[in-house]
């Protein structure tokens, strides 16, 4: 064998070594129970998801959003990620995007506003993990936003939340 391909054989295997590390790193990181959840707050401006109990913060995780900017959602298609106050209203553990919490978008009112306008509001909105494969991406995925206006989270992070919100659970998408 000559040196150039034990040279990549080499990188190859440190590589993977140091992503085996970062995950099992990260996965006794985040297996703390969280308990309950009782309140999700999203800012888009940050990047952040931040999960509370009885008003205690208990744990804040970057995200991406959507593609379509950080303006809130107008219309199906528009890959922005909606505003308000939302429920989760169900979980999702078959999910293209390892697990999903559905949030209640859009709200009655968002939907009788979208058609006056003459418009369909959207729909099918998640908190999620990366596309089910790419789970080894990891935090790389952090680098530029990405969904079609979902909140997106690295599959250990979604694995915690998906565990410790119930159905019912008050969202908050903010600026």
């Amino acid at each position: 064998m000559d040196l150039r391909k034990l040279r990549l054989i080499y990188i190859l295997l440190a590589t993977c070594i140091v992503l085996a590390a970062y995950v099992a790193i990260t996965s006794a990181r985040l297996s703390s129970n969280l308990g309950t959840v009782d309140n999700i707050i999203v800012t888009k401006s940050t990047h952040t998801l931040a999960l509370y109990r009885q008003g205690k913060l208990l744990k804040t995780y970057r995200v991406s959003l959507g593609t379509g900017g950080l303006s809130p959602k107008q219309q199906s298609g528009d890959a922005r990620t909606p505003e308000g106050t939302y429920l989760i209203v169900a979980h999702n553990p078959a999910s293209s995007y390892h697990r999903a919490l559905r949030v209640g978008y859009p709200t009655p009112a968002q939907t009788a506003a979208a058609q006056q306008r003459g418009i369909d509001p959207g729909g099918d909105i998640m908190v999620h993990g990366i596309r089910n494969g790419l789970g080894w991406i990891g935090p790389l995925h952090r680098l530029r936003d990405w969904t079609a206006g979902c909140i997106a989270l690295t599959d250990p992070q979604i694995e915690e939340i998906y565990a410790a919100v119930p159905d019912g659970t008050p969202i908050t998408i903010q600026p």
